[in-house]
């Protein structure tokens, strides 16, 4: 889905993990960016089917700041640590103009959207979690094969990771050839309930970002992360999963509730771990709290004003290039 279709521009923000490419726009007047961020395998482009489905139903998503991740979309690696990723999120958005923002991760990006949470409870209204990884996924990395029955699929992936970077520059190729004969939409059949039904596009932007290196070094530096800075947190978490998912352990959800001291956890029975692409309007209904929140701000600063647009201070550079 091309950015132009869905209003938004391309900028690149320097931040403190090297520059960051987004894709921005929809600006309404308010002071809160609604924050977007993809999962492993993932780029902004992920958001495209969420984004489109809001203009529908009358939730239309303003004042988007869909980031590419350090290591995908167009982004460069190497990846850092979360809570570093989540630092620059932040600068993001304050470059752009926003002094708050609600944020709203898939996988991968949903432990970022807890973290940059935990570490900014004044500037975070809200959070929206689409299928996060937790610590079923973590024991995962840390061991695939001794953990595998917890999350089986997980397991094969992180293996399949392995052996496409062992492939070396033979691997994009073996992913062109699996994307030319749509052999890949077979083999997605564990990311969605309904892979036949998926756009082509979609499984294409996947094929684009399976890097192996990237995946990888995620993993290796999530396997250390303490999910009890949660605890820090003290805006609503909307949480949204399909019930197909098999990247998400069952138990996640009941630790999550216990960290959190305003969550919710609403499970989607015809979705697999992509719910914001096969059932963009059931996500988007599901996390309408997370949407709305803007309206009365979690926290007010005492005598903080609205901070003007830095977007010249901080020197980031914009095109119109989707």
């Amino acid at each position: 889905m091309d950015a132009a279709d869905l209003d938004l521009r391309r900028v690149v923000v320097p931040t403190g993990a090297g520059p960051l490419v987004v894709h921005a726009g929809r600006r309404s007047g308010s002071p809160v960016a609604t924050i977007l961020l993809h999962g492993a395998a993932g780029s902004w482009r992920t958001w495209g089917p969420l984004i489109a489905a809001s203009d529908g139903v009358r939730l239309p998503l303003s004042d988007v700041v869909a980031i590419d991740l350090p290591g995908w979309g167009e982004t460069p690696g190497p990846v850092p640590e979360p809570a570093e990723i989540a630092v620059s999120v932040a600068a993001v958005a304050r470059a752009l103009g926003y002094p708050r923002w609600r944020v709203v991760g898939h996988s991968l990006g949903g432990v970022i959207a807890l973290d940059i949470a935990a570490r900014f409870p004044r500037e975070t209204v809200a959070v929206g979690v689409i299928s996060p990884s937790g610590a079923g996924a973590r024991a995962i990395a840390r061991h695939p094969l001794r953990n595998a029955p917890r999350l089986p699929w997980l397991a094969g992936m992180v293996v399949a990771m392995k052996v496409l970077r062992g492939l070396g520059p033979l691997a994009s190729p073996l992913l062109r050839l699996l994307r030319r004969t749509g052999a890949l939409r077979r083999l997605a059949r564990p990311l969605f309930r309904h892979p036949q039904n998926i756009d082509r596009s979609v499984t294409d932007d996947l094929a684009d970002e399976i890097r192996p290196s990237a995946f990888l070094s995620a993993a290796h530096l999530s396997r250390a992360h303490d999910d009890g800075v949660w605890r820090r947190i003290v805006c609503p978490v909307r949480s949204v999963r399909g019930e197909h998912d098999v990247f998400v352990a069952e138990r996640d959800a009941r630790e999550w509730e216990r960290l959190m001291r305003d969550f919710d956890d609403r499970v989607l029975d015809d979705s697999g771990h992509f719910a914001h692409v096969e059932q963009p309007v059931e996500t988007l209904r599901a996390l309408r709290e997370v949407w709305a929140a803007d309206r009365v701000p979690a926290f007010r600063v005492h005598g903080e004003r609205p901070r003007a647009p830095l977007a010249r201070r901080a020197g980031f550079r914009g095109d119109a290039r989707s």
